[in-house]
């Protein structure tokens, strides 16, 4: 999954090891509007119901020291966040809403749960997960950029993880983790957008082109969408790489862009890079059929950057089948997620990232609650293997938990315009009256690494206690 943190992670941990300097996170938020009038407050109908999710955290007798982590009254929940580096706190956030919820609502059968934050400060993952591993029961609602270094560490330590966001080959479809989207890279997650966006725009292929921030981590996506693009029939694409330090000055890449006749991009790098690009191209007057701006973009940051281009240009950012923020109103499970952001962390943002955050923990708070006093880790991974058609209460499309090697299942496409984002013109959405679900299967080059497992380790199911 390409949403929300990820492309601006892998470009700034690229720079500080270019640079050794910090720079400041991924401002692609989308604001959390006002709850409408008529809207239920968050404790309406059951207190612990999330919804279409029924009493999805209560009160309860449960006790016992029953796995590490686990006391008769909470349970230590490991969160991971590179927020040291990108100083961006949506995954705390959204830990911090959830659980005061959940708790106020009576916790897993009684126990109260604790986020127990882990920093990652972008470098050091493995350190990380190391300290969650010597005292958590599982992962949930987290988030790493070079996730795929610390695998080997979550695996051997036998760490469930209900994570919001993978993002290395090695993490996307690993053992013992779900996800709230289908994601990895056996198959190409971006195949119905871009199928979508040469239907619309035909003359567009054979003038594609991918504007990326060179680093270790981006080159995998780029080889990612060249793959896709030319599965798809989009033809060669075009590489424009820049410094993932930064850039002073855009009219270069502008020119370039002009003079190679490309019609359409797809921008790997942050907001605030890609509206003096933009501004370039419009100086040079240059409009191209379209821009994929990658859902990082997707926010009201975005919006008061780009200015002119949003007239000028066409951008879009595909949602990959999570429900756009702007329309909670039709959607009450959202529409709660504001509320409860307004009681618990009133004035701060809800991002795509903290929308998955929420599937994930509902996903734990589901599994812990059914097995009652007997929480084990067996038992919450034997639990969410039966959540085979999963939505997240309503934040999601419905996918299979259980088979995160699949491909995927459904997406959305977002346009940005002066007055915000909103779902794409010449979008039809063919579930939920939101999502196309169906999208076509392209199986991606077996060169990419494959997720780690239990058996990378040297270890099994049978080892699960």
């Amino acid at each position: 999954m390409r949403a929300a943190l990820r492309m601006a992670a892998a470009v700034a941990a690229t720079a500080l090891l270019a640079a050794g300097c910090s720079r400041a996170g991924s401002s692609g938020t989308s604001s959390s509007a006002p709850p409408s009038s008529s809207a239920s407050s968050p404790g309406a109908s059951t207190a612990g119901d999330f919804g279409t999710l029924t009493n999805v955290c209560h009160g309860g007798s449960a006790s016992g020291a029953t796995d590490q982590g686990v006391t008769s009254s909470a349970i230590d929940v490991g969160v991971l966040t590179d927020v040291g580096f990108t100083k961006d706190p949506q995954l705390e956030n959204a830990a911090t809403v959830f659980t005061d919820w959940c708790n106020a609502a009576g916790g897993i059968d009684g126990r109260k749960i604790v986020p127990d934050v882990h920093d990652t400060e972008m470098l050091s993952v493995v350190q990380a997960m190391t300290a969650a591993c010597g005292k958590d029961f599982v992962l949930a609602g987290g988030s790493a950029a070079l996730d795929g270094l610390a695998v080997q560490t979550r695996l051997k330590c036998l760490l469930p993880d209900f994570d919001a966001q993978e993002n290395m080959p090695q993490a996307a479809g690993s053992s013992l983790e779900f996800s709230p989207v289908t994601y990895n890279f056996a198959y190409a997650d971006y195949s119905g957008y871009y199928k979508w966006l040469l239907q619309k725009y035909p003359a567009s292929s054979g003038h594609i082109a991918i504007v990326w921030g060179d680093s270790a981590v981006t080159q995998i996506d780029y080889a990612d969408q060249q793959a896709t693009i030319a599965a798809l029939g989009g033809g060669a694409t075009t590489s424009i790489t820049f410094p993932a330090t930064g850039v002073t000055n855009w009219t270069p890449y502008a020119e370039e862009i002009k003079s190679k006749g490309i019609k359409g991009f797809t921008f790997y790098g942050e907001p605030q890079e890609l509206a003096p690009l933009e501004a370039a191209l419009d100086t040079i007057g240059y409009k191209l059929d379209w821009i994929d701006t990658d859902s990082n973009a997707y926010g009201s940051s975005f919006i008061q950057l780009d200015g002119k281009g949003l007239t000028e240009q066409a951008n879009y950012a595909a949602l990959f089948g999570i429900y756009p923020v702007e329309k909670a109103a039709s959607n009450p499970t959202v529409e709660k997620i504001q509320q409860l952001y307004q009681q618990y962390e009133p004035g701060q943002q809800i991002t795509l990232q903290a929308l998955q955050a929420f599937s994930m923990w509902l996903a734990f708070a589901v599994s812990a609650e059914s097995c009652g006093s007997d929480l084990t880790r067996s038992c919450v991974y034997q639990a969410a293997l039966k959540l085979t058609s999963w939505d997240g209460g309503g934040i999601t499309a419905t996918e299979d938990l259980a088979t995160p090697l699949g491909p995927p299942s459904c997406f959305n496409v977002e346009q940005a315009s002066s007055s915000g984002w909103a779902p794409a013109t010449g979008f039809t959405p063919n579930t939920d009256g939101v999502y196309s679900c169906g999208e076509p299967q392209v199986k991606l080059p077996s060169s990419f690494p494959a997720p780690d497992t239990l058996a990378t380790v040297g270890l099994t199911l049978a080892n699960l206690k």
